[in-house]
């Protein structure tokens, strides 16, 4: 049987970059991967235009990642985003800044990224087993047994899990990672959707379906407890709401929702007017379109598919001439403008997020290295690893970053003395 330097499981972004640094330090490195092709998952991030990192700071990149990001400082210090983009620069790839810092391929096209791992893989003669599924890691004297199933093995000095969570169950992602570190004596936190649309209790939110809220914000309520959103766009789904502002806040949300039935959450639809400057801008519209019906001067206000759900919301006839809205009418439109309320009940199933919370816990892994602290010579990298960041590039970052410092930790240990 041979024997490799280091197998990486996993061909995803984290497990591509950790078996492209271990082949650049020159090392033997077979890369298995359970689907037919490398990068399935990627392929998708980003409605396919792949989101790959952002422009914030260090100190930013970790604050995305909550409390215990400062996991993450020694990776992304590694392998930064400045040195990401140039890693795809130098093969042509380039980049363009969208809002809130985020980065995109030039093309809007994910291949574009993968194109250039293949490359990379392939000029530092990194192997790929394809349709290979890792089943159980066995630990012998001085290398590792890799189960393959079906009385399939191969041997290994150093093993990178790079196998990603269990969103998007579709791409591969179906948690084995997770079952071969268990069975290495490995805790995980317990698995919860990230980056995952909300679903309502609010019967009527099928006819507001694919309307999109521009610049708004919503605020969650649970007893004293308060989440303010920043402003973004929100979308109506069939089952409840989705977009940038959701998905950043619902690992939160789900959080909640452990401990609680339902949470209410309120859309601020004008959050760049004060009450008082809604009211005066609500008082001014009335007099100048003072014979409009009331459905149709909601217009200015809301999208016309809306109209219907705040008519009925408010109890004012629709065909109310708007000189005879009275002060107590004009208070609850304002109100319902700085507050539309829904009753958020749950999310979608974890396979439908864009990713895991949740994985191998940190506790048992060494930030400088990457390096379980379970088992010697095993290593780990990506989306496997406990955490959750909002959307924006941070994710695809964190993957990167930590597959190219377990890359090459996993080969500097072969090779002690070197630097």
């Amino acid at each position: 049987m041979k024997l490799y330097d280091i197998v990486v499981v996993g061909a995803g972004p984290a497990g591509m970059m950790a078996a492209i640094r271990a082949g650049q330090l020159g090392k033997n490195v077979m890369l298995i991967e359970k689907n037919d092709t490398i990068g399935k998952k990627l392929k998708i991030t980003g409605s396919s235009r792949c989101n790959i990192t952002n422009t914030a700071s260090l100190n930013i990149f970790i604050e995305k990642f909550g409390r215990k990001g400062a996991f993450f400082r020694s990776a992304f210090s590694s392998f930064s985003n400045k040195r990401l983009m140039s890693f795809f620069e130098f093969k042509g790839l380039k980049f363009k800044e969208e809002n809130q810092g985020r980065v995109f391929p030039v093309s809007d096209k994910s291949r574009s990224v993968i194109k250039v791992l293949k490359e990379y893989l392939s000029e530092n003669r990194v192997k790929i087993n394809y349709k290979t599924r890792l089943v159980r890691i066995k630990k012998k004297k001085d290398y590792f047994s890799l189960d393959l199933g079906n009385d399939n093995y191969m041997a290994t000095k150093k093993v990178i899990i790079a196998t990603g969570g269990i969103s998007y169950s579709s791409t591969g992602s179906t948690g084995d990672g997770f079952n071969v570190a268990e069975k290495l004596g490995h805790k995980i936190v317990s698995l919860k959707p990230g980056l995952v649309p909300l679903t309502v209790s609010e019967e009527w939110v099928k006819d507001l379906q694919g309307i999109t809220l521009e610049n708004v914000r919503f605020t969650v309520k649970i007893g004293k407890k308060k989440i303010v959103s920043d402003i973004g766009n929100l979308i109506f789904t069939h089952f409840g709401i989705s977009g940038p502002l959701v998905l950043d806040l619902s690992n939160q949300i789900v959080s909640i929702l452990e401990k609680n039935e339902t949470v209410n959450l309120y859309i601020d639809i004008k959050p760049e007017m004060t009450v008082p400057e809604l009211e005066e801008k609500l008082i001014n519209e009335l007099e100048v379109r003072s014979k409009t019906e009331f459905k149709n001067f909601m217009k200015l206000f809301i999208p016309n598919r809306m109209i219907p759900i705040f008519v009925e919301l408010l109890e004012i006839n629709p065909k109310k001439k708007v000189n005879q809205v009275n002060k107590g009418e004009r208070n609850k439109i304002i109100n319902l403008l700085k507050a539309f309320p829904l009753t958020i009940t749950g999310t979608l199933p974890i396979n439908k997020a864009m990713v895991t919370c949740g994985g191998i816990s940190k506790k048992e892994i060494d930030p400088q290295t990457m390096e379980s602290k379970i088992v010697d010579g095993v290593y780990f990298a990506g989306e496997i690893i406990d955490f959750c960041a909002p959307s924006g590039g941070y994710n695809l970052q964190e993957a990167f970053s930590t597959g190219f410092l377990a890359g090459e930790s996993a080969a500097k240990s072969l090779n002690p003395k070197e630097e």
